[in-house]
């Protein structure tokens, strides 16, 4: 059953493979195939790597705008997110928002979005998705931020456990833009 949406940040011209790496660690022991949702920043709705990750794993990207990842409250803000983005992070609060949103890519409107040539996934629109306030959020986070090689991910469900601490960082700063 498919219950996990994940959040991502990636520095620029992150790669696919990059961008799978990082998934997978972060996924432990859930199965990839429980992954719904894969949500990110709308400013990384043409983000090549993004794109061919989530065509090759036939997965609809979710964007959020900046408002609504800001209306999420953190425990660990990001120093990076907040520079580059005015954020204070990425992949956990458009984790949670993509769970809490029930995403469905059945039944949301989807966009194709990309730079000519790139391969295509399914973007939904950010601007049907209601703003959520930080304490109403339903999602619970299972996997914290973790980094690998530039890339953020955090897991989130409406279904799922709570949130295991990961320790799975790399000592590669994350340059979100």
């Amino acid at each position: 059953m498919k219950t996990l949406t994940v959040g991502i940040g990636c520095r620029l011209h992150s790669s696919a493979e990059q961008i799978e790496a990082a998934v997978r660690a972060a996924l432990g022991s859930h199965a990839f195939d429980e992954i719904s949702t894969i949500a990110s920043v709308d400013i990384k709705a043409d983000e090549a790597g993004l794109l061919e990750f989530c065509a090759r794993h036939a997965l609809p990207l979710k964007l959020f705008s900046r408002e609504q990842i800001a209306a999420i409250s953190l425990d660990n803000p990001s120093a990076a997110a907040r520079e580059h983005l005015n954020v204070d992070g990425v992949c956990e609060p458009c984790a949670l928002l993509a769970a809490a949103a029930g995403f469905d890519a059945a039944d949301a409107s989807s966009t194709t979005a990309g730079t000519p040539g790139a391969p295509h996934a399914s973007v939904a629109s950010t601007a049907p998705v209601a703003p959520i306030a930080p304490n109403t959020v339903q999602a619970r986070l299972l996997t914290r931020k973790t980094i690998h090689n530039g890339v953020t991910v955090a897991i989130a469900s409406t279904t799922a456990r709570p949130a295991r601490e990961q320790t799975n960082t790399d000592t590669h700063a994350q340059d979100l833009p």
